[in-house]
């Protein structure tokens, strides 16, 4: 399966994010806290903030996508999304939404925007979120009151999804093997997290602390096991000067 990274088109006026969209389900796993309970003193008025905060774009994350009978991943590089934050505001985009990718919103703007340097002393953290460094992070005021009650505070929607255009790299080549694999591990650490995750569910018995033995986790997805067969070939082709011993060795695992 690519890997392809997704780069700014300098020669594109469209280029970057133009939206922020509220969504069900997010590309990027990473979901908002509502700061919904929160008051201001407005003269003599106590209004509720209504102001949503989360990850609009984490930096090397793989994010599936399908077109047509393709299949492949996507990911923005840290430098990508410093320019891409920077850029959302220049153009003014920043009072841009919709909803679902679909419907456009009115009274909505987003009016915080910053890049996650230190995890633990970042403001997200305060909330509980766990952002790695690179990290774009905003908060976007609601003023539409009906768009908070029927779809921000009954849940339907349950993070941000970026609105926008980019080109991309193609396939990663020879030279850039390493990274490559390195997100094929990402990938393949996500998958068996996952894994592990469901079995552990299924026994409560780990809560009293009951040792659990795993058998040799083999059946990686099919994906995983040719890009890992694809990298081997391309490290052999150029002469093994491609990969690093560990990146061989995990790529002979995979497959």
């Amino acid at each position: 399966m690519d890997i392809v990274e997704l780069i700014l088109d300098e020669e594109n006026e469209y280029t970057g994010v133009n939206a922020i969209s509220l969504v069900s389900s997010p590309a990027i796993e990473e979901q908002w806290v509502a700061l919904s309970k929160e008051k201001v003193q407005f003269a003599k008025i106590d209004e509720e903030r209504r102001v949503l905060m989360g990850a609009a774009l984490v930096p090397n994350k793989p994010i599936y996508r399908r077109t047509g009978e393709r299949e492949f991943y996507v990911f923005f590089s840290k430098e990508t999304i410093r320019k891409t934050s920077e850029l959302f505001f220049k153009k003014n985009n920043h009072v841009n939404a919709t909803l679902e990718h679909e419907a456009d919103l009115d009274g909505l703007t987003v009016i915080e925007s910053w890049i996650v340097e230190d995890t633990k002393k970042d403001k997200s953290a305060l909330y509980g979120m766990n952002y790695k460094p690179g990290t774009w992070v905003v908060s976007m005021k609601v003023d539409d009151l009906e768009i908070w009650e029927d779809y921000v505070k009954t849940g339907e929607v349950k993070g941000f999804s970026i609105e926008g255009y980019y080109a991309d790299k193609s396939k990663v080549q020879p030279s850039n093997l390493a990274a490559e694999l390195s997100l094929l591990e990402d990938v393949e650490a996500e998958y068996l997290l996952k894994a592990v995750n469901s079995i552990v569910r299924k026994d409560k018995r780990t809560k009293s602390g009951t040792k659990i033995t795993f058998e040799s986790f083999n059946d990686y997805p099919q994906s995983v096991v040719n890009n890992a067969k694809n990298a081997l070939k391309k490290n052999e082709d150029n002469g093994g000067k491609c990969m690093t011993l560990v990146g061989k060795n995990r790529a002979q695992d995979l497959s």
